[in-house]
């Protein structure tokens, strides 16, 4: 595995995210970015050295990047960095009833439970679900396939930390979650999110590899001030 560190740093160094054009770590090559709304952009990428089957996910918003992700070929989320200040949570070993990638589009359903655990020392613990609705849709030219979430997140005493729900999107080829319509629960009240896909671009047109987002950047909220959906944002987990 490589360095949280020096991956972070290739990352956020001027000449990549500060030039505006994304550059993959060394090893790594970026195959698709992702304009969505509520000014968030990802840029997906694969690494030789890891277990085939794992990508990586950059997100940005209107300030730069602010997570990075890695899943497994189910969408486990293996490892995930926060930033400002950077803190890296990864998932425990043998989790109880992992994410299974497979299973959601074998049977139209998934459960899982699962425990992570911060390199500050924090740990926590992930249950909730992903179900097919049946529903399909076609973004900028590509086909989706609707899912309804809900998890919940919390600490060894039982506290929550994140509880969302809503509805994303996937492709199964592709093996990945993109965000749709939710809401997130901020420990009084539902507040809505809206990530959905907007544009998919790759290699060669216009965009690719970008770092600014596009879209609904006025918006009061951006995706920084809201918990990582479990897919979207961190938990691919």
């Amino acid at each position: 595995m490589r360095n949280v560190m020096t991956l972070t740093l290739a990352l956020v160094l001027p000449g990549a995210a500060g030039a505006g054009s994304f550059t993959p770590p060394e090893g790594c090559t970026t195959w698709l970015t992702v304009q969505s709304r509520g000014c968030y952009l990802a840029n997906y990428y694969k690494c030789s050295a890891d277990t085939p089957g794992d990508q990586w996910r950059a997100d940005f918003d209107q300030e730069g990047l602010f997570f990075l992700s890695r899943i497994d070929s189910e969408t486990q989320w293996v490892e995930s960095i926060e930033m400002n200040p950077t803190v890296t949570q990864r998932l425990d070993p043998n989790p109880a009833d992992p994410a299974n990638f497979s299973s959601l589009t074998a049977t139209g359903r998934d459960d899982f439970t699962f425990e992570l655990s911060k390199d500050d020392g924090s740990h926590s613990n992930v249950r909730g679900y992903d179900r097919l609705t049946g529903k399909t849709f076609t973004i900028d030219g590509v086909p989706l396939e609707q899912t309804e979430f809900e998890y919940t997140e919390t600490d060894d005493a039982g506290n929550i930390l994140r509880r969302a729900r809503g509805n994303e999107y996937i492709h199964r080829d592709w093996r990945l979650f993109f965000s749709g319509s939710s809401e997130w629960w901020d420990g009084t009240q539902w507040l809505p999110l809206e990530g959905s896909p907007v544009q998919f671009i790759f290699p060669g047109e216009p965009g690719f590899e970008a770092t600014q987002p596009l879209f609904e950047c006025d918006a009061l909220m951006s995706q920084a001030d809201a918990p990582p959906l479990l897919h979207e944002a961190g938990y691919e987990p």
